[in-house]
């Protein structure tokens, strides 16, 4: 069953890098996968291996440090094949929003930013956006399908608030239209409970400036949404 809501953009931001997305481990690995070992990197701070993997990045054909990237986050998840073919087309493409597979959009998003601060603009800046949204309704049982499945029901909720000729709108039609959205978590690549009431929550969502970009001229709208149809089990 459909709820009301009133949903009000409280702040917009675009971004070109999500904090904390690379942490000392993943710069190990890809100085790892450059043959630089862990003695060679004694007691160095994570800032300290942030700068000499970017410099170790920059000895290399781009679309080689591109494809160290693509094999530290998908190794166990694309064909070799796949990440050697990707890896030239992250030269020239905007892979974190052309791939088809939303999946692997927020991972893309995150290797565009180092190498872009590896090759000085040689890779094109990523595009996303982070944005907080007050959600309020009449009744407090409005909120109980959020308990459900709230990515799904969060996704459906915003996607209102876009034209319905928006790239979301038509990509994901049936899926928001319909009883399952099983992309809804790849589109939003966090999703944050700031507060919490009876008949108000406010989120802070990153994602992508493709999906959610025109929401930086919307100040509130309202909505419908419901949540994903449970599977019943059968004896």
């Amino acid at each position: 069953m459909n709820k009301e809501f009133n949903v009000e953009i409280l702040s917009f931001l675009k971004i070109s890098k999500i904090e904390n997305a690379w942490m000392a481990d993943d710069y190990k690995a890809l100085l790892s996968m450059m043959d630089i070992g862990e003695d060679e990197l004694g007691g160095m701070s994570e800032a300290e291996l942030k700068e000499m993997c970017l410099m170790s990045l920059n000895d290399f054909e781009a679309h080689e440090s591109a494809r160290f990237l693509l094999a530290h986050f998908f190794k166990d998840e694309i064909t070799e094949g796949k990440i050697d073919q990707m890896s030239h087309q992250m030269v020239d493409s905007n892979l974190w929003e052309e791939h088809a597979d939303p999946a692997y959009h927020m991972k893309l998003f995150n290797a565009y930013g180092l190498l872009r601060k590896a090759y000085n603009g040689t890779f094109t800046e990523p595009t996303g956006v982070k944005f907080t949204i007050k959600i309020t309704a009449n009744k407090k049982d409005s909120f109980e399908i959020f308990d459900q499945s709230l990515h799904a029901v969060i996704v459906r909720l915003v996607s209102s608030g876009l034209n319905e000729s928006a790239i979301l709108n038509r990509l994901f039609e049936e899926q928001i239209s319909g009883e399952k959205f099983p992309d809804a978590k790849n589109i939003l690549w966090i999703l944050k409970e700031l507060s919490k009431t009876d008949n108000e929550r406010q989120y802070e969502i990153t994602s992508s400036y493709l999906w959610f970009g025109e929401l930086e001229d919307v100040m509130s709208f309202d909505a419908n949404t419901h949540a994903d149809l449970k599977e019943v089990d059968e004896d």
